[in-house]
């Protein structure tokens, strides 16, 4: 069932920095002129504007609705509002250094073992030291990227990981016969528009990594990551190649972390191997992507 508008505004959105960045830049179009009200915004264009997946673009839109700065009309899309103040020009606020702090440690310490399958909020305040109001909005963001549940009654819990080297090669190796089978499926069908745009986020992210390799988010390249495999999936056309992908993104989340956290030229050409696939797809050169497609899982599960 889809949800109204009015619907949505009742949820707490945890956006992540990118999310408000590209919220803000947008806040910058309609202050300066760039789109004025009543301008239709669409989440392809924008994708491509600045270069990333439509899935941060949607979040900022969303964002955006929540504050006035657009809105969204049934069966037409979104729209620049008309600001009823100045006031409504402000910026967004960015999550403050703490949050994303507390964010990083929790993922880090599960990808390295160190915190238990299910604890208490007591046990993370007694931890990390955060405040309660930080710890609770750490926890929204997780839960909304499906990296921890509640637990029935009281408490946290994190889903099941890939926790072995067995379990770790059994998944590249079922990756392998998912993925690039879904490839050559007879209803494969590549979304031009979202290859388009997830090569130029690809490329955003390696020019941020080479100006800055000491001060990166390792959790932007996780997103960017899962979606590239996930598009991959659902250009297959067949729902259970797409489902079986994404859960494997799922219960690799804390595994990815912890081997990619401090290694930035393993990030850097992982998005060259994405590149390079989404070329040959785009060139219709599908034997040539199966191949990058085996090649990257193959030397993924090595790194």
């Amino acid at each position: 069932m889809q949800m109204t508008s009015r619907a949505r505004k009742t949820e707490t959105i945890v956006a992540s920095p990118l999310q408000i960045e590209i919220a803000n830049r947008i806040i910058e179009m309609i202050r300066n002129g760039a789109v004025a009200p009543g301008d239709h915004l669409t989440e392809e264009k924008l994708s491509k504007e600045y270069g990333v997946s439509r899935t941060p673009v949607r979040v900022a839109l969303r964002l955006l609705e929540d504050k006035g700065f657009v809105e969204v009309r049934a069966n037409a899309g979104t729209f620049v509002a008309a600001p009823s103040s100045k006031e409504k020009f402000a910026a967004l606020p960015v999550s403050s250094a703490g949050e994303d702090e507390l964010y990083r440690s929790i993922l880090s310490d599960r990808a390295r073992d160190q915190l238990p399958q299910s604890l208490s909020e007591a046990a993370l305040l007694a931890r990390y030291g955060a405040s309660n109001a930080v710890l609770r909005r750490v926890l929204l963001r997780l839960v909304r990227e499906g990296l921890i549940e509640r637990r029935k009654g009281h408490g946290w819990t994190f889903p099941p990981a890939l926790d072995t080297d067995a379990a770790i090669e059994d998944s590249y190796q079922f990756r392998k016969l998912v993925e690039c089978g879904g490839l050559r499926q007879p209803t494969f069908k590549p979304n031009l528009a979202d290859l388009s745009a997830a090569k130029l986020q690809h490329v955003s992210f390696i020019n941020r990594l080479s100006q800055s390799k000491d001060h990166f988010d390792p959790t932007d390249f996780f997103h960017m990551n899962a979606s590239f495999h996930e598009l991959l999936a659902r250009c297959s056309g067949n729902r259970f190649i797409e489902q079986a992908v994404w859960q494997q993104n799922q219960l690799r989340r804390f595994e990815e972390y912890a081997r990619f956290v401090n290694r930035p030229k393993d990030l850097a050409d992982s998005c060259r191997d994405h590149i390079a696939i989404i070329d040959a797809v785009l060139e219709n050169d599908i034997d040539w992507a199966f191949a990058l497609l085996f090649r990257h899982l193959t030397v993924s599960a090595t790194r």
